[in-house]
């Protein structure tokens, strides 16, 4: 039976070479579950996630990291990909633990804190390890990342959605990073603007009605912007956006040696803006942020979680939705798999529309698990590449 309204913690911690895991019910102590998982298990789901993503190994190039991710690696295919999620399903998940969110679906709302050896896990699409059951997790419940309680805690801004709800979103698309050509590892990341494209389309009533920022007189003027460096986003910020869009890349500092501050998002401008820029100019950041860019979601994957995420929330905000890997260009899927579809776009495009809601968390969710449907009905253009690399980190209460 479902437990209405009910609120989940599920957190991990690495001890060792071993990782300690929980999940409780708030308010419900009685019926916490905890379980160990041991070093092989974690680093064999975690080497079989690995060769699902696209990100080089150390021997191999961009090149071939599309080609192995998009059409030889257990992403490529759904019924490799759900094995794939079967496997991190059954070796991160206790039975208990399963048991537990069977027992609180459908309805309730889960808060995930994963150890720096999970940092990139994509958890929504777990698999209930029973031969009987092909559900993940996004269809059990709400799934949502918690903040750490060392940013939660930290003196910040607290404005509220409902505050802003009414504001003009501020929208950066694909800057241009100066000095880098439009194929380089910091060039174009959505292509070349034009006025027929998804995401040209989704924004031009938005531009027409003056509703976002910045005031352009096309929306294809909203892409490849040169002067979309930090004044200009201070100036923009300035003006009180109901909430913030980027896309474009992000550079994330080594995993666990490195420190999560420099994780960094790029402009136009030669020098990326880190996290640890943002924090010192206390950059005046809306409730709202989604942040399209390679791994911009990789807070947990350091032992002192203040990345990007972290960053966005210390100055503002109470909602971020973010990346946990890159997503391979809309050219790079074309090119690899042979379609004609816009997979970047419609990832921009739903998670654009799922901020505007009320129950953002819940929207961009409910467009996980369209994709998943449509993935598992044999629609190949629901790739999980995209759809499951998104995670929404959520503080105060938002949903």
């Amino acid at each position: 039976m479902a437990i209405a309204d009910t609120t989940l913690i599920l957190r991990f911690a690495d001890v060792g070479v071993a990782t300690y895991a929980s999940l409780r019910i708030v308010g419900d102590p009685s019926r916490t579950v905890t379980w160990v998982i041991q070093s092989p298990q974690v680093r064999d789901a975690l080497d079989d996630l690995a060769a699902a993503l696209p990100e080089p190994t150390p021997r191999e190039s961009l090149t071939d990291t599309l080609a192995r991710a998009l059409t030889t690696g257990p992403f490529a295919a759904a019924d490799t990909e759900a094995a794939l999620a079967r496997r991190l399903g059954s070796s991160l998940l206790s039975e208990q633990a399963w048991n537990l969110l069977l027992d609180s679906a459908p309805g309730a709302v889960l808060f995930i804190s994963p150890s720096a050896r999970l940092g990139r896990v994509p958890w929504g699409s777990l698999a209930v390890p029973r031969d009987d059951d092909v559900r993940r997790l996004v269809e059990l419940v709400d799934l949502l990342m918690a903040i750490p309680p060392n940013i939660v805690n930290a003196p910040r801004p607290r404005t509220a959605w409902v505050e802003r709800r009414h504001r003009s979103p501020l929208v950066i698309l694909d800057p241009r990073v100066p000095g880098q050509r439009p194929d380089s590892a910091l060039g174009s990341v959505l292509g070349r603007p034009a006025p027929d494209t998804l995401l040209a389309r989704h924004f031009a009533d938005d531009v027409a009605a003056r509703r976002l920022l910045p005031a352009v007189s096309a929306a294809t003027e909203l892409f490849r912007r040169t002067d979309a460096d930090r004044d200009w986003l201070a100036t923009m910020l300035a003006e009180a956006p109901g909430r913030l869009l980027y896309v474009g890349h992000a550079s994330a500092a080594e995993d666990r040696s490195g420190r999560a501050d420099q994780a960094s998002l790029h402009l136009a401008e030669e020098d990326p803006l880190t996290a640890a820029a943002i924090m010192s100019r206390r950059m005046p950041i809306p409730p709202r942020v989604a942040l399209i860019a390679c791994a911009s979601g990789g807070d947990y994957r350091f032992d002192e979680a203040t990345g990007l995420v972290a960053a966005m929330v210390l100055c503002g905000a109470q909602l971020v939705t973010a990346t946990l890997w890159s997503l391979p260009t809309t050219a790079g899927y074309r090119r690899f798999t042979g379609g004609q579809t816009d997979p970047m776009g419609e990832l921009i495009v739903a998670v654009d529309g799922a901020h505007g809601d009320d129950r953002a968390g819940h929207a961009v969710n409910e467009w996980q698990r369209e994709c998943l449907r449509r993935w598992r009905s044999g629609d190949a253009t629901a790739n999980p590449l995209y759809w499951a690399a998104l995670a929404t980190f959520a503080v105060d209460g938002a949903r």
